[in-house]
This record gives C-alpha cells, sequence and structure tokens, in this order.
C-alpha cells in the first residue's frame, strides 16, 4: 500500500495518534522536502514523537528525482507498506498527483491522509475570501518567470480576483534557497516598466506572508513601496496582490495584518488591452484622417485620393469603438487594423503621407 500523508502546518507536536498508529505499522517511511520546506528540528521532533509512542521511525529522505521517477516507490508499495510523508496537504504538489495515479492505474492500494495546506491557511490568516483568488503561480528567480507572473497579475486583476504568488523554495543547497520577497518586487516593478500594462508598481496594495504556521509567522500589508525594503526573514514567503476588496475584507486586512496602508482595490488602474489599443490607435486613425482631408483642398492632391477608401476608413473606426463598448474586443481591435491599413494604403499616392513623418501608430 502507499500512504500519502500529509504533515500539516503547524510542526510535528500537531500530528494526530491516527497518523502515528499507521506510521508504526509501515515498512519505509520517505519524507519529501523538495516541494515545501521541512526543518531539521522538525524531523528530528517527528523521531522524537515516534520514540514517546514506543517505536522507531526511520525516515528516507525523498529526493525529487526519487518521487518524480516514481518506479522504486510503486515496487515497494506493491510489496510492503510505504508512507510517504509531506508538508502541509499531498496534493497540492502535482508531483504527487501524478504519482497518485500511476499507483491506482498499476492497481496499487492507496491510502490518503489530509492535513492543513499552507495555501489555503494564509488566505484565511490575512482574512481574504478564498473564492476571490484567481490562478495561482509561483514567482522563480529567473528573470523569464517574472514575465508570467506579471501577466497572470494583470488577467487576474481584470477579472477583479486577488493573485496569490509563491516565491521560489529550493533544498538543494546546503542552506535552503527563499526567494526573497524584496526580489520579487523589484523584478515585477521592472516588468512593469517593459510592459507598462499599470499591473503592478509602488502604489500596488500587497500582502506579504512569512513562515505561515510556524511560531514567528508574520503577515505584512500595505503598498509594495511600503513594504520595499523590510526584511521579511526566512521563508517561506508568499505574496498576494489585492483585486477587487469586499468590505469585510479590508476590515480584516487592518485588523489580523500588519497593516501599512490603506487596503485598496488594485482593479481601478487596470485597462483590458483591447481597450487600451484602440484609446490609442483611434485618436491617431482619425487625426490621419483629418490629415487627408485638408489636404484634399489642394485640386492636384484632391485627384489622388480615392474618398471612397477614406469614407469606408472612418467606418471601420467608427465600428471598432461600438464593438468596444459592445464587449467585443477582438472585433474592435481587427475593425482599427482594416481602418489603418485603408489610411496606410493613401501611402501609394504619391506625396500622400497621412502618418506624417511617423511610421503607422500600430502593429496590426
Amino acid at each position: 500500500m502507499l500512504r500519502f500523508i500529509g504533515l500539516g502546518i503547524n510542526g510535528y507536536e500537531s500530528i494526530s495518534i491516527h497518523v502515528l498508529e499507521i506510521l508504526k505499522k509501515c515498512d519505509a517511511i520517505y519524507l519529501e522536502r523538495f516541494s515545501a520546506f521541512v526543518s531539521d528540528d522538525e524531523l528530528n521532533g517527528l523521531r522524537s514523537l515516534a520514540e514517546l509512542h514506543d517505536f522507531k521511525m526511520n525516515i528516507l529522505p525523498a529526493e525529487r528525482w526519487f518521487v518524480e521517477d516514481g518506479r522504486d516507490i510503486l515496487e515497494q508499495a506493491r510489496a510492503g507498506d510505504l508512507a510517504l510523508l509531506t508538508y502541509g496537504d499531498p496534493f497540492i504538489a502535482t508531483t504527487l498527483i501524478e504519482l497518485y495515479v500511476r499507483a491506482v492505474k498499476n492497481s496499487i492500494k492507496v491510502d490518503v491522509i489530509h492535513a492543513a495546506s499552507g495555501i489555503t491557511s494564509l488566505i484565511g490568516e490575512a482574512g481574504l475570501h478564498l473564492y476571490k483568488f484567481g490562478r495561482i503561480i509561483t514567482i522563480m528567480s529567473e528573470s523569464q518567470s517574472t514575465i508570467s507572473v506579471y501577466n497572470t497579475i494583470f488577467e487576474n486583476l481584470l477579472a477583479g480576483n486577488h493573485t496569490l504568488i509563491l516565491t521560489e523554495y529550493n533544498n538543494d543547497h546546503r542552506k535552503p534557497f527563499f526567494l526573497d520577497p524584496n526580489s520579487a518586487f523589484k523584478a515585477l516593478l521592472q516588468t512593469e516598466k517593459d510592459f507598462k500594462y499599470k499591473a503592478f508598481f509602488k502604489g500596488t496594495f500587497a500582502i506579504v506572508a512569512s513562515r505561515i504556521g510556524m511560531p514567528d509567522q508574520k503577515i505584512i500589508s500595505g503598498r509594495v513601496g511600503s513594504l520595499s525594503g523590510i526584511n521579511f526573514g526566512q521563508g517561506p514567503h508568499s505574496i498576494i496582490i489585492t483585486g477587487a476588496l469586499h468590505f469585510t475584507e479590508v476590515e480584516a486586512l487592518i485588523t489580523l495584518t500588519q497593516n501599512l496602508d490603506e487596503p485598496l482595490d488594485n482593479t481601478t488602474e487596470i485597462q483590458n488591452l483591447s481597450a487600451s489599443m484602440i484609446g490609442r490607435y483611434v485618436p491617431k486613425a482619425r487625426q490621419a484622417l483629418s490629415k487627408i482631408k485638408r489636404n484634399s483642398r489642394n485640386a492636384k492632391m484632391a485627384e489622388r485620393i480615392n474618398f471612397e477608401v477614406l469614407d469606408n476608413a472612418e467606418c471601420y473606426i467608427d465600428d471598432a469603438e461600438r464593438f468596444l463598448r459592445q464587449g467585443k474586443p477582438e472585433l474592435a481591435v481587427l475593425s482599427i487594423g482594416y481602418a489603418e491599413g485603408l489610411i496606410d494604403a493613401t501611402r501609394l499616392k504619391k506625396g500622400v503621407d497621412p502618418w506624417g513623418s511617423d511610421k503607422s501608430p500600430s502593429n496590426l
């Protein structure tokens, strides 16, 4: 039998008698420490707890490669009783879900002991509503990871949702590595400069939750500008970017967290990309049309202009604005693209340059 056992978030002392009785009967016990942090003190505490209940717990390390490969685990579970211990709830880690599926497909009996998850716990500790969270994502120290995190924040804010960002944890070092929230803030601020979606800046309201479930847990909330530079201590850390806030969430943040600034709705500055594009390109297209019409007062210039084409371009501009109001952003973008194409076609007529010295204002 393969037993997936969650250790929860409050340490070895919170393990139930039921779990201890199961572990006492197991032929092998493995502990995975790659998906979440379990300290050496916790590991020694587990062994001491077993001794208090009159049995010796030989806990073997389960490296990432060992669990991902899984063949040895499944063979041992087929022949005997094997337990795989993990921090929090077992199936927060996708690697363990995959192992669970493989065990069932291979007709290996499986037992699951669930426990408190750090993810749901930190959301509750901050006083936020669980059902208002969008996609969860992890930020890594590699710069490429930040773009994906930034886009996730943007998409969640468009929907009015909060974003939970898990920060990188790596146990491959002699000393566990936790990505500091300040490094995450710096990377996201730089990404905002590059993308300019107004999804993350110094005025953004955020929450940093550190070491949830541990005696020295800390939850600090405030604007990014206020949070930057704070020493958050050792990890694990998580960051929450708030979306639209219910009044009970605002009260909870002020009361339950170390609150530095008044909680605010980060969605007020956010704008759909299509709406942003239409807002920029429509005025430029209308300005180009106006320039052509002014030039048409010159008789020689008027001979080079196809006014039917210009009328169609103006209709497409009107369509772009109408489609946007109707909540059809894809059609709006297509329409302004057609309008620009018709206006730009006037370049084929010598001496007609509707965009002045600039090129077309979009890449549509």
